[in-house]
């Protein structure tokens, strides 16, 4: 069997591009020594919340970590209910439980893979004390509609799990900047990663913010005096001197992920004397108003694992997120749902494949792909 010869994911590509930058970047943080909350992370929050347009940014040691500390925020515990959907990954709804509370899904939109909105106001309860839509593969989902809907209802809270989306934007504002809460993630093959674990939440709410802060740091904000039960969920300084080494960098990024997106695009979409694609294959669709970061570029197929062995066979890296819904995992049981609840969730489960993204990616790889695609649908002579 031909093993890979492209990366999915080409991180070694973006470190050789900024070596000289990262290494400075660490080299300072081991001179000066403060390894935990030290003088990178206040000056990564400043950038960062000036990138995404919102007064506050808190970083955390994680992308889960950062979801938990929002709804420990917002005093959401056991009886109380909040709306998810069940095609993502396990994070979302994890943390949900963990705070004793019950994740309540809906189905997905088959074109954008996000929430399908005509679906939440139904989903409403007087349990329901959040909403939390996921931005699947790089883009938003209708975030509008979404809050319009939770102001309607005693304002609802909306955390935005924007883990995949950090530089997308939607009618010309940033992921992260448009609910009350907004978190992300800066696992390494996020669009924008460290090189380990880390997160970040963003908020225009000075309270939430100072509640967020404390909930971080074992409840509290001044040494010994704890307001609030809360985690070590603080970012490793050495991981904010990472992402400050690659922040000037980032819109360049966001901008070949979006080039490169579009020529996936093009590419496989079949016009009249040119390839063609049999029917159930299409590539991803951004929706009107918003841009994607192509956290992944997500094809779907109903030959999907013909395809994804194909294209092994070709030294082709693919990925499947996410080959099981939420509510198929044992650990959900107790919400009592069952295939067939979320039609769209799971089709998409057994249909989609995500093809190599990364800002590195060379237009003869992305021929190579596109064509193995092509050839993999030829019938057989």
């Amino acid at each position: 069997m031909t093993q890979p010869t492209m990366q999915f994911i080409d991180l070694k590509a973006q470190y050789r591009a900024l070596e000289e930058k990262i290494k400075a970047r660490i080299d300072a943080v081991l001179e000066h020594g403060h390894y935990i909350m030290g003088p990178e992370i206040n000056e990564l929050e400043g950038k960062l919340s000036e990138y995404v347009g919102v007064k506050h940014c808190i970083t955390a040691a994680s992308g889960t970590d950062s979801l938990e500390i929002a709804l420990r925020a917002l005093n959401i515990g056991p009886g109380d209910e909040v709306i998810t959907v069940p095609f993502t990954w396990i994070s979302t709804a994890e943390v949900i439980a963990q705070v004793g509370a019950r994740p309540v899904f809906i189905d997905i939109d088959p074109v954008t893979y996000n929430m399908n909105v005509d679906l939440l106001e139904a989903a409403i309860t007087p349990q329901t004390k959040a909403i939390m839509p996921v931005s699947l593969f790089g883009q938003m989902p209708d975030y509008e509609r979404i809050n319009t809907i939770a102001a309607r209802h005693n304002n609802i809270p909306v955390i935005e799990d924007g883990a995949q989306s950090f530089g997308a934007t939607q009618y010309g504002r940033r992921s992260c900047g448009v609910t009350t809460i907004g978190s992300t993630s800066f696992f390494p093959a996020k669009p924008f990663g460290c090189y380990g674990d880390g997160g970040a939440l963003f908020t225009n709410d000075d309270h939430l913010a100072e509640t967020m802060r404390a909930i971080r740091t074992h409840g509290g904000l001044q040494r010994h005096h704890h307001p609030y039960i809360g985690m070590n969920g603080r970012l490793d300084t050495i991981q904010a001197a990472i992402l400050l080494a690659k922040f000037d960098s980032f819109a360049w990024e966001v901008e070949r992920r979006q080039d490169i997106g579009a020529r996936y695009t093009e590419l496989l979409s079949a016009t009249p004397g040119s390839r063609s694609f049999p029917p159930g294959f299409s590539p991803p669709c951004i929706a009107k108003g918003n841009t994607s970061v192509y956290a992944q570029y997500t094809i779907r197929s109903q030959n999907r694992d013909g395809l994804a062995a194909y294209l092994k066979e070709q030294g082709i890296p693919a990925a499947v997120y996410y080959p099981k819904c939420l509510h198929e995992q044992p650990a959900f049981a107790f919400c009592n749902y069952h295939m067939g609840d979320f039609p769209e969730s799971e089709k998409a489960s057994r249909e989609v494949l995500s093809l190599p993204m990364h800002p590195y990616l060379t237009n003869d790889d992305q021929n190579k792909i596109v064509a193995s695609i092509s050839v993999s649908f030829e019938p057989e002579k």
